[in-house]
Formats: structure tokens, C-alpha cells, sequence
């Protein structure tokens, strides 16, 4: 009985030498892979910047202001508040280089709360619902084609962006080399649309279309909630701003590369949309505009005939390449969550045959599914930028109180104090605005939802209830042999 024994324990400890051999060569390939440069950092925020929202809020900032003089000058000013922010968090990537957006900063800052309701409000609203917006405005896109004159069906529009969850979702979670390559070769492709169009709006200027920007601040409607909501919708197209933070220790000389593909990209995305609204209005007057199913194939139609279907089919590669974005970065926030214990361990497990944060990859795609069930595209911004900004507001703010808290910290990048002052109140003004002036339930919702992340914190991370673990336990056992995947904690060792 001593030899089987002694058999027994010498086969387990062999096993798990085999074991952690994998898991260290595991590691070093994602060290490898995971490994983000300049262009493609560059590639990253421009290719999840410019997606969907270019393409559907238009119509949204031009139907709160009605007027082309202010939509022009929203589209504008979003640009300066995301560069300004992406300025912020820029310091912030720089003096604090751990991956997971603001969680990591939120968590130095402020402590373990406030970190905990970001990646709680994030993990089950913002990215989900922000991935599912996307693939909507594709599938919208994807099909407009096919029903000329008229409205495509919404079971239509729900299944194809349901496919285009899945099949984005599998990409990243099989290689991170694809879905890096698939993001440069998707920005590739937007860009040329984002290419044509400004240059069709160029020539159509230099032959005399103004007429539409003559008296373009006449019967322009501006209030406080008016301008608040065309700010949602313009905000949500440059979304993405702030992606490289969620990504930092996969960087390649983060110090660097960081500030760089911020200071390149975000500039670059706000001439464009700025450029793309005035090509738009060379054509289409406001009402018509407001009337148009989708404002780029219209555009096409009127400048590019025959060849009008190059713009939904580049729109579809614009939009798929932006909800590729997400998934790439998304996945990291709950990568880095999990190390702090504040979510369920399986979702911050990393595939030992791929390479990558598969399960949370795959929970982020299971969550937007259920979004789109429901959900229209005007409702799921609103909803998604009144929480976001929240958050945003939040994280600008610990940037000053570490400015005085965390004065050892080293800062390769330091902006003036008066840049994330005028961030934090912006974002003030951003979530009281639409309360104030235009209250809504939806906003009571999401603001119940965000503090019952604080239920969740003390009864599951602060007590560490013993029976939530008994009960997880087997299912993270059965999910951990069915995706193949291993704690990072082990990978590490």
C-alpha cells in the first residue's frame, strides 16, 4: 500500500510539473501576443472610435439642436471633450500601467468600492450594451440594401447582429493575432469610406453646394437638456477614446506608445466627423437628413451612383471593425477585475490552447445578445452614456485627488491641473443635465443598478460568503475543462 502510494503521489506531482510547464509557456506566448505597437495602437482607437456612431448619430445631434450651425459645432466640441479626456487618462495609463481602464485607477484613488461598481456597471451595462449598439447599426446597414424604400424587419436587423455577436466573439476568443489582425484590416477598410465620403463632400463644396450652410444657426433649438442629449449621441460615436487604457501592460513601450496613438488618433477622428456631418449637409438639407433610414447609404446614393453600394458595404466592414474594437478591449476588464477578487474567477481565466481571456470574452457576447432582444439604438445610448459618464467623471476626478494623495508616483506625462477640472465638471453637467431638465425612469434605473453593485460588494467580496462558492465551484471546475483554461494567478507562478 506504502509503494502504490508513494507511486500515486510521485504520478500527481509529475502531473502537475507537466501542469505548470504548459502554464509558464502559456504565459510567455501571451506575453508574446498580447503585445500591442504604435500603428496598431493607433489602429485600436481609430478603429473602435469611428464604427457605428458616425454613421446612426447624425441623425440623433441634429434632432435635439435642428439646426446645422449647432449640430456642427456639438460634433465639434465632443471632439475637444474627448481629446481632453483621453488626455487625462493618458497620465493616468502612463503613471498607473496596469490593463483594465478605470478600474485600476478608480481602485488606487478611492479604493476598492468605487472600483468594484465600475467593473459591475461595466461588466453588465456599459460594454455589453455598447456592443450590442454596434452590432445593430451593422446589421441596419448590413440590410438596408435588401429592402429598398422601406424599413428591413427588426427580427431581420436582431438575428444578423446576433450573428455578428458570435462571430466576432469566436475570433477573439480563438487568437489574439487574428483579432489584431482583423482590427487593422477592418480600420483599412473604414478608413477608405471615411475617405470617399469627405472627398465627395470637398469636390461637392468646391462646386458650390452651400446652400444648406447658409443661416445654419436659424430655428436651432438649444436648452440645457437639448444639448445634453445631442452631447450623448455625439459622445457615443467618439467612444473608444479612452481603449488603449484597458489594454496598457499589452503595449509596447506603454510610456511611449500610449500618449502618441492618443495624441495621432483622437485629433484624426474629430476632423473626420467633423468633415464627414459638412459632406452629408452638401446634399441632404436638415429635414431630409431626419427623414433618411441611413444617413451614409443616402449620401451614396445621391453622390456615388452606380457605384452607391461601396457605402453600406464599407459602413458594415466600419461598424464590424469598431464592435471588434470592443470585444478586443472588453475582455481585459474583467481579466483585471479578477485578479482583485471582485469577479467570479472563471471569467478571469485565460485559455491554455489560444492564448486569450475566453471566458470573459464569451460572457460579454452572451450579455449582448440579451441587450439586443429588446433594445432600439436611440434607447441604448442614452442609457449607456448616462452611465458611462458617470464613471468617466469619476476617474478624471481621481486623477486630481492623486495629484495630491499620490504625489510619489511617477508621471512621464503631465497635464495641466485645469484639463481634468474642466473634464470632471463637464461629465457633472453631462449626468445632472437630463435629470434636471428631461427626468426619465430609465435614469432612476440606472442609477438603482450601479448602487446594488454595493449589496453585491459587501455580501460576495467584503464577507466571502462560503456557500456562493460552493455553488460556483463545480461550475468553474466543468468550464475550466470544457474551454481549457487556467487561472492567471497559476500562469503566473
Amino acid at each position: 500500500m506504502g509503494e502504490e502510494s508513494l507511486k500515486k503521489r510521485k504520478g500527481e506531482d509529475k502531473g502537475r510539473e507537466d501542469r505548470q510547464s504548459i502554464q509558464k509557456i502559456a504565459y510567455k506566448y501571451i506575453s508574446f501576443y498580447f503585445k500591442v505597437g504604435l500603428v496598431s495602437g493607433i489602429c485600436m482607437i481609430v478603429g473602435t472610435i469611428i464604427g457605428s456612431g458616425i454613421f446612426v448619430s447624425p441623425k440623433s445631434v441634429l434632432a435635439n439642436v435642428e439646426a446645422v450651425g449647432p449640430c456642427l459645432t456639438v460634433w465639434a466640441a465632443c471632439g475637444v471633450l474627448a481629446t481632453l479626456g483621453a488626455l487625462c487618462f493618458a497620465e493616468l495609463g502612463t503613471m498607473i500601467t496596469k490593463s483594465g481602464g478605470e478600474y485600476p485607477y478608480l481602485m488606487e484613488a478611492f479604493g476598492p468600492i468605487p472600483a468594484f461598481l465600475f467593473s459591475w456597471t461595466s461588466l453588465l451595462v456599459t460594454k455589453p450594451s455598447s456592443f450590442a449598439i454596434i452590432c445593430l447599426s451593422f446589421a441596419e446597414y448590413a440590410s438596408a440594401p435588401f429592402y429598398p424604400g422601406c424599413d428591413p424587419p427588426q427580427v431581420v436587423i436582431k438575428c444578423l447582429a446576433a450573428a455578428a455577436i458570435v462571430v466576432i466573439t469566436t475570433v477573439n476568443s480563438l487568437s489574439v493575432k487574428l483579432g489584431s489582425y482583423l482590427q487593422n484590416f477592418l480600420t483599412a477598410a473604414k478608413m477608405i469610406i471615411v475617405t470617399i465620403i469627405i472627398v465627395s463632400g470637398i469636390v461637392l463644396l468646391a462646386k458650390g453646394k452651400t446652400e444648406n450652410f447658409k443661416d445654419s444657426f436659424k430655428d436651432s433649438k438649444i436648452s440645457v437638456s437639448s444639448i445634453s442629449l445631442a452631447f450623448y449621441n455625439g459622445l457615443w460615436a467618439y467612444d473608444g477614446w479612452n481603449q488603449l487604457n484597458y489594454i496598457t501592460e499589452e503595449l509596447k513601450n506603454p510610456y511611449r506608445n500610449l500618449p502618441l496613438s492618443i495624441i495621432i488618433g483622437i485629433p484624426l477622428v474629430t476632423v473626420c466627423y467633423v468633415l464627414i456631418n459638412v459632406s452629408y449637409f452638401t446634399v441632404m438639407t436638415s429635414t431630409e437628413l431626419l427623414q433618411s433610414q441611413a444617413v451614409a447609404v443616402t449620401f451614396g446614393d445621391r453622390v456615388l451612383y452606380p457605384a452607391s453600394w461601396i457605402v453600406p458595404l464599407f459602413v458594415v466592414f466600419s461598424t464590424l471593425g469598431s464592435a471588434n474594437g470592443t470585444c478586443f478591449t472588453a475582455g481585459r476588464l474583467v481579466y483585471v477585475a479578477g485578479r482583485e477578487g471582485h469577479m467570479l474567477k472563471v471569467l478571469s481565466y485565460i485559455s491554455v490552447k489560444h492564448l486569450t481571456p475566453a471566458p470573459a470574452i464569451i460572457f460579454y457576447g452572451a450579455i449582448a445578445i440579451i441587450y439586443i432582444i429588446p433594445g432600439d439604438i436611440d434607447t441604448l445610448i442614452n442609457y449607456f452614456s448616462f452611465a458611462v459618464w458617470i464613471f468617466y467623471g469619476l476617474t478624471v476626478l481621481a486623477l486630481i485627488v492623486m495629484r495630491f494623495t499620490r504625489k510619489e508616483l511617477r508621471r512621464p506625462i503631465r497635464i495641466p491641473i485645469i484639463i481634468p477640472v474642466i473634464v470632471t465638471l463637464v461629465s457633472i453637467l453631462l449626468v445632472l443635465a437630463p435629470i434636471i431638465s428631461a427626468p426619465e425612469l430609465a435614469y432612476l434605473y440606472c442609477i438603482l443598478f450601479i448602487l446594488s453593485g454595493l449589496i453585491v460588494y459587501v455580501l460576495f467580496v467584503h464577507l466571502k460568503f462560503n456557500w456562493p462558492q460552493k455553488i460556483s465551484k463545480p461550475i468553474t471546475m466543468h468550464l475550466q475543462m470544457l474551454l481549457e483554461v487556467v487561472p492567471e494567478e497559476e500562469v503566473t507562478q
